[in-house]
């Protein structure tokens, strides 16, 4: 079975560490975006099984793209996994209320990162 997950991260070095972590499951072929408009434009012609994306990003956050992603028909039943420093409970609410399927705060422990993909994704 083949995966693919868009990293949404305006920082190189943090998409860099969470593409890294990604690696290590088989089948998975990770895109990356590095914000919520580059990502919509990557959804838009490519097919993805997980997002992983930030929320403070420029241009538009991954609240904005989590909200977009669950209004379209095409795009909504995409698992999505936010990674953040916000570790504020009103702002894990507000993330999985708006339809985010987990919430990990950042620094990231790739272990914590796998272990939930794996477990959207249906991965033994």
């Amino acid at each position: 079975m083949a995966w693919t997950a868009l990293v949404v991260e305006d920082s190189p070095t943090m998409r860099q560490l969470i593409v890294f972590a990604l690696a290590r499951i088989k089948g998975l072929s990770v895109i990356e975006a590095d914000d919520g408009v580059d990502a919509l434009k990557k959804l838009a012609g490519t097919k993805v099984d997980i997002l992983i994306t930030d929320i403070n990003m420029p241009i538009m956050d991954g609240l904005k793209l989590t909200k977009r992603v669950r209004s379209d028909e095409a795009l909504k039943r995409i698992p999505i996994v936010i990674i953040t420093t916000e570790g504020a409970d009103e702002d894990r609410q507000r993330a999985l209320a708006l339809g985010a399927n987990a919430y990990i705060t950042k620094p990231i422990q790739a272990p914590q990162v796998l272990s939930k993909v794996k477990e959207l994704l249906k991965i033994a």
